[in-house]
């Protein structure tokens, strides 16, 4: 039945962790979504129609990147089961965090764009 489903994924950890694990990558997404064009007209004295069309780039990410995560992960998982998910999303994490920080230190306006490109992919696949 569709509660014995319900019950038996709801009390598995693994399924715990991916929920923390895809909230962390998702809160992510959602709020370069909404700053991303504001730090690029603060940080790099960019037009408001310049900064958006430079943030837009983090969500054209998704056309791809999100595929290529679930393509990783559903070849983890074939191979380890959720351990191979499991692994999959951290090492995405984790990259994610590295990208973030990087990005968030880089002084000039293209490498920035290249930082904050590198760091959507992590972010999109994390969720894939």
């Amino acid at each position: 039945s569709a509660a014995a489903s319900f019950r038996s994924g709801a009390m598995n950890f693994n399924t715990w962790i991916l929920f923390i694990q895809y909230a962390c990558c998702f809160g992510v997404e959602l709020t370069m979504n909404n700053a991303a064009a504001l730090y690029f007209r603060e940080e790099f004295n960019q037009s408001t129609e310049a900064a958006a069309a430079i943030a837009s780039i983090f969500g054209w990410m998704n056309l791809f990147a999100r595929g290529v995560g679930g393509f990783a992960s559903d070849k983890m998982s074939a191979r380890m089961g959720m351990r191979g998910r499991l692994i999959v999303q951290t090492v995405l994490l984790a990259c994610e965090g590295a990208m973030v920080l990087i990005f968030a230190n880089t002084n000039n306006l293209a490498g920035a764009i290249v930082v904050m490109i590198v760091f959507s992919i992590f972010v999109q696949a994390a969720e894939g």
